[in-house]
């Protein structure tokens, strides 16, 4: 029998003493046992059962979203109707209470959404949800959570969540044969027109949910100014949109139990303006840091990652004491082949945090540790962008935070831990039979950790073999392409270390923690 004290946190190694979020939980702990977790993989799978349940609600129930990025035009099936504000909207046209808290976004001029994301807000207040656009953050900092909630105000049983990295926007509505969304955003020219896109989304049902929606809450009910910039102010009251949040019908009872998964929820809050502001996390969370980390220390076998970034000495520091202190432990890291943006202040010093992280790992322990990228069938790069964590077959996360710095200190996340080891060697044997091109129930060989290592060392050998031959004759099944190791020259080095550690991937924490390794 796993103890959860010896992967999970304890309420007191969340270190906020703040929050809410665990005074469901029994004394001392911080994780719910009673639920039923579901990985969605792909944006199609999650859209469509987003869409369904959405369109299942009635008059009473209480609909809760967050949103990095958010497009009022997004089909969540394809077909026309199933639009997020289609479908969100007329949801509330029937008595629905729909709430939500998209982050107001950088300027579009700067590579970001604020006219999406606004027009998202606004498009959903003119049909009578209150949609609030949210900049509560750091300078340069994001909301990043993404995630809905779903209480029926009759049938408690039937309440739901997902959480995970897919925003409701362009781009995301991908499947399997990463073929990308017909509604698609640009990224860097490697990956076309249409760019092929890997994500993850899980469904929580049971006593959960009640601590997804405490998440919401918590943020709903921040008193702090959704802004402090007056041209922002100005601009909202021009426009007449709604900046004051109503208070929300009283919470329900936590839902009746629905599996046998233990849940625990991390979150990342920074330290914002000192410790004054985020009533909730005063001088922030890092419990998606304490997790990983205070996890990792456990692992003795393989620790399965699949990221969007995996970048910085903070990543780096993180595995390096396991691998020098377990000889058998493995390290698989499924990242993009190339950054999503082709600038040249942007992919040097991308290129410079992953390099340095897996370099690191690397040399620390040759022959195990390794990082790959993916393609589709026609050899197009497929963006990943899943938040996946597998460590032992015994703890599993899915959430919106990446592997790096910015997004276990400086923006707000949340991240969805089940310690459950059929759970998590489900989730792992799922996503390897897609990238091996195997069929889902073709993986018993697979089961031992080192064997997958090794069947993806293998496969991504022939699948770059046959690129290096000139792409002839028949290609090997499977996915996996060796992600390079791009080295910059010292100057390039020097400039992109610059952006890098203040852009890229800052550091949120309070003063005397800064810079250092304690969160």
């Amino acid at each position: 029998m796993t103890d959860p004290a010896d992967w999970l946190l304890t309420a007191s190694e969340r270190a906020n003493a703040d929050t809410v979020i665990d005074q469901q939980c029994d004394d001392g702990t911080a994780w719910l046992d009673g639920n039923l977790v579901t990985p969605l993989v792909h944006g199609s799978a999650y859209f469509a059962d987003l869409h369904a349940r959405l369109l299942a609600t009635e008059p009473g129930d209480l609909v809760l979203f967050t949103d990095w990025q958010g497009d009022a035009d997004e089909r969540l099936t394809g077909e026309p109707g199933s639009e997020v504000l289609e479908v969100l909207g007329s949801a509330d046209e029937r008595g629905v209470d729909v709430r939500g808290l998209v982050w107001r976004s950088h300027l579009d001029q700067t590579g970001f959404f604020a006219a999406e994301n606004r027009h998202l807000g606004e498009r959903l207040q003119q049909r009578g949800a209150e949609v609030l656009l949210d900049m509560r953050v750091r300078a340069g900092g994001s909301h990043h959570q993404k995630f809905v909630v779903i209480r029926h105000r009759d049938d408690p049983s039937r309440d739901v969540a997902w959480i995970g990295g897919i925003d409701l926007a362009h781009s995301r509505r991908d499947d399997a044969e990463h073929r990308g969304d017909p509604q698609s955003d640009p990224l860097a020219d490697e990956y076309g027109d249409r760019p092929p896109w890997h994500d993850v989304q899980v469904r929580v049902q049971g006593p959960a949910v009640h601590a997804v929606e405490t998440v919401f809450r918590e943020r709903w009910e921040d008193p702090t100014p959704l802004s402090r910039s007056p041209l922002r102010q100005w601009a909202d009251r021009l426009r007449r949109l709604d900046t004051s949040p109503d208070p929300l019908p009283p919470q329900s009872p936590p839902p009746p139990v629905a599996g046998a998964h233990r849940v625990q929820l991390l979150r990342t809050y920074p330290n914002l303006r000192h410790g004054r502001d985020y009533p909730f996390a005063r001088g922030g969370e890092r419990s998606v840091a304490r997790g990983y980390t205070k996890a990792v220390r456990r692992a003795r076998r393989l620790v399965y990652v699949e990221d969007q970034y995996f970048w910085g000495d903070d990543v780096a520091g993180t595995f390096l004491p396991a691998l020098r202190e377990h000889p058998e432990l493995r390290v698989v890291v499924v990242i993009p082949l190339y950054p999503d943006v082709a600038g040249r202040l942007s992919r040097p010093a991308e290129l410079l945090g992953r390099t340095r992280a897996l370099k690191a790992l690397i040399e620390a322990a040759p022959g195990r540790v390794a990082a790959y990228g993916i393609e589709n069938h026609a050899g197009t790069p497929v963006y990943v962008h899943a938040k996946v964590c597998v460590m032992d077959d015994v703890w599993a996360s899915v959430g919106s935070d990446n592997f790096n710095r910015r997004s276990w200190t400086h923006d707000s996340e949340l991240s969805c831990v089940v310690l459950d080891e059929d759970y998590a060697t489900s989730l792992r044997l799922e996503l390897a039979a897609e990238h091996l091109d195997r069929e889902p129930g073709d993986t018993d060989d697979l089961r031992d950790p080192y064997a997958m290592y090794d069947a993806y060392e293998h496969s991504a050998a022939a699948l770059d073999a046959w690129h290096d031959g000139g792409r002839t004759g028949e290609r090997p099944p499977g996915r996996l392409r060796t992600l390079p190791l791009e080295e910059l020259g010292p100057w390039q080095a020097r400039l992109a270390q610059l952006p890098l550690s203040h852009v890229h991937d800052p550091d949120g924490r309070p003063g005397p923690l800064r810079g250092g390794t304690d969160y």
